[in-house]
């Protein structure tokens, strides 16, 4: 079964078109490096939880969008060398990040179903 990385974040709501051209840039990168699949979803009904939540996890302020990102990978070993070609990959350096990527939280995740 596929691999998962999976990456949530705050983005300032009015860099929305900033981040769209950001994941546009980062995209074919992701593919390049072994990516089966780069999905971007922008947060619409991310609701303030009371003892956790993806707002809290992040640090999302008032004026931030929580955005889910979802990078499918064939296999573990694939997204472990993939991962370090996309890290050292010189496009990178062109690519600007509009948001603050210290409040980002990632993982990876082994597919248990998929249906």
């Amino acid at each position: 079964m596929n691999y998962i990385d999976i990456f949530v974040a705050a983005v300032p709501t009015a860099n929305r078109a900033k981040y769209l051209a950001h994941a546009n840039a980062t995209t074919p990168i992701f593919k390049d490096c072994g990516a089966l699949k780069v999905q971007e979803c922008w947060g619409d009904d991310v609701p303030e939880g009371k003892l956790t939540s993806l707002p809290m996890a992040v640090k999302c302020q008032p004026d931030e969008t929580v955005v889910f990102s979802c990078v499918t990978w064939p296999s573990r070993s694939v997204r472990d060398e993939g991962m370090k070609k996309f890290m050292a990959d010189p496009r990178l350096e062109a690519i600007d990040m509009p948001f603050d990527g210290k409040r980002m939280i990632f993982g990876g995740f082994q597919t248990m179903l998929e249906s």
